[in-house]
């Protein structure tokens, strides 16, 4: 096993550097003679699960969950949430660069294995044409997605005749992606002996996610329903445990890339790891959960914070759904060896390791640079971190829970409520309560039948059970909700001397009489809080564009490529 996954990592340490290829192959001749053995074959399809061409999962910590309403980044502004995105926008750029790189490398593939097809099993030709095909079908998916119609090929072609291509309408290329994901999950196996390569289980997945983000919902319960079928995958015991590093494999991950310390295959350097790191442990608590975040966490009784009695303003993270102590670090709980205690107050806390009280820097009275809204990321943070400033966890791109939430979506915008979605979304629920699905007297239960409440709940339960898994962005852009859910401010901790003057109240991070609203389309409303300005400090105000629903044709392909036209707006 470890030799596979050598050779996968070995291709990907190669590439990461190297991101900004040209479109297709600069040397028609020199491809043709690589792509010529199984062995040159195989390592180029290694070569297309590196992180570096995955740009939209794998850029950075986080990706796209930095442009959504579930961060909170002291005053930082990403430019997609500042409303600056032009045509020469260098995500929109590199965006393109990667997904077009891995498909050209696919093409390529597919027609050397034509060529090279009696040199091999018919099997191994067989399921190397499915990888391709993944691949190919992967990127094609975030190009129509963030791009809308885009330039399309399914072979080999040369620079003067991609430089010569228009956009091609992407209802066209989607028929494409589903073609391939269909032609992948029946050439590759359902799973393999010692090796992380792309699944039955992962086209089937993909091509659900495809379809939910083209709202296409017979396809997406359609594949959702086929990936299940399998009977393979199942949820991880632990919802805490699966995103920790040392989680390598789980029979809840579909699809992920491997990375590796020990081969010098890192999923992120120490810049990344010191952001999400709590200042007692040598981070710098750069981002963190929303307030919005927070209070899209229900209640034990299943209820919204406005609505159920159970939420308590003194103690928060009482009676709240468990997930929400897992995606954030609880006040007065054990982390990473420290006691967490933001309030002001709080000028020590407590080395667990050693007994001893120590300057607390988590806290406004021992570091102006600790958390801005007094929340601390808890979610795949974990003790590898601080060590060397490294770690390897996997970037999952695939996970079993998320094909179970895509199912219940489905069948749900179909009208087609049934035990089978109430089975899917209670099992997420069942496992974040530590009991069987069937044990319903101990936790809450999903039993809605009305579509417009059921959508309702199955949004927010995207939203807390996916939360900075880099889904979130991408529900808002295909619910077309950006407009209400990001014009609006980032909230965060007002002066020490207010913090201190709250505390003595008993109700030192939010009033004790504010509820926050949860609109009809899920968003969380926090505006009532400016009714006590003692409580609040705008950070920073997002701006959303509504061009923005579509990422800009980068303005350096288009100079070379005059066929290609500009979406509205930019």
């Amino acid at each position: 096993m470890k030799k596979i996954l050598f050779s996968i990592l070995a291709a990907a340490a190669l590439l990461t550097a190297c991101v900004d290829l040209d479109l297709t192959p600069r040397s028609q001749g020199s491809s043709e003679n690589w792509y010529s053995t199984e062995q040159q074959l195989q390592l180029s399809l290694n070569a297309l699960y590196s992180p570096g061409l995955w740009n939209f999962e794998c850029n950075r910590f986080f990706h796209t969950d930095r442009y959504s309403d579930d961060w909170s980044q002291r005053t930082e502004l990403y430019d997609w949430l500042a409303g600056s995105v032009d045509d020469n926008w260098s995500k929109a750029k590199n965006e393109w660069a990667n997904d077009y790189k891995s498909i050209a490398r696919a093409n390529t593939i597919l027609v050397s294995l034509e060529k090279t097809k009696d040199k091999m099993s018919e099997a191994t030709v067989h399921q190397y044409a499915g990888e391709a095909k993944f691949f190919r079908a992967a990127m094609y998916t975030y190009l129509i997605f963030l791009f809308g119609d885009v330039p399309f090929y399914t072979e080999s072609i040369s620079l003067e005749d991609a430089y010569k291509m228009g956009r091609t309408d992407k209802n066209v290329i989607l028929e494409q992606i589903y073609r391939d994901f269909d032609d992948a999950a029946a050439a590759l196996p359902v799973s393999y002996t010692g090796a992380q390569r792309v699944t039955k289980g992962a086209a089937y997945a993909m091509k659900a996610r495809t379809a939910l983000l083209m709202n296409d919902w017979k396809t997406c319960a359609e594949a959702a329903k086929a990936c299940m079928d399998l009977g393979v995958y199942s949820l991880h015991p632990d919802y805490r445990e699966l995103f920790l590093s040392s989680c390598k494999t789980s029979p809840e991950y579909i699809f992920v890339l491997p990375c590796s310390n020990e081969l010098a295959v890192h999923s992120y350097g120490e810049a990344a790891t010191r952001s999400f790191c709590p200042r007692m442990n040598g981070g710098t608590s750069v981002a963190q959960p929303s307030w919005e975040l927070f209070f899209a966490y229900t209640c034990t009784d299943g209820k919204n914070v406005e609505d159920s009695p159970l939420y308590d303003p003194a103690n928060p993270f009482a009676n709240r759904d468990p997930r929400l102590s897992e995606i954030t670090v609880p006040f007065d709980s054990e982390f990473m060896d420290y006691i967490y205690n933001p309030r002001p107050s709080a000028t020590q806390t407590l080395q667990v390791s050693t007994g001893k009280m120590l300057k607390n820097v988590d806290s406004k009275v021992g570091s102006k640079d600790c958390s801005y809204n007094g929340l601390m990321l808890k979610k795949f943070v974990d003790e590898e971190w601080p060590d060397d400033r490294l770690t390897d966890t996997p970037q999952r791109i695939m996970r079993y829970g998320d094909v179970l939430l895509m199912y219940a979506e489905a069948k749900m915008e179909l009208g087609e409520i049934d035990n089978s979605v109430f089975k899917a979304l209670n099992s997420l629920r069942a496992r974040a309560y530590k009991c069987g699905v069937a044990e319903t007297g101990k936790y809450p239960a999903i039993t809605e039948t009305n579509q417009t409440a059921l959508r309702r709940i199955i949004r927010n339960e995207r939203r807390c059970e996916l939360a900075w898994e880099n889904r979130r962005w991408s529900d808002l852009i295909r619910w077309r909700i950006c407009d209400p859910c990001l014009n609006k401010p980032i909230y965060g901790l007002p002066a020490i001397d207010k913090v201190k003057k709250n505390e003595a109240t008993g109700y030192w991070i939010w009033p004790k009489d504010f509820r926050p609203h949860m609109r009809m389309d899920t968003t969380i409303d926090l505006s009532d809080i400016e009714g006590y300005p003692d409580y609040l400090q705008i950070n920073v105000t997002r701006l959303f564009v509504p061009r923005q629903y579509l990422f800009p044709i980068p303005q350096n392909e288009r100079v070379v490529s005059p066929m290609l036209t500009q979406n509205p707006g930019y």
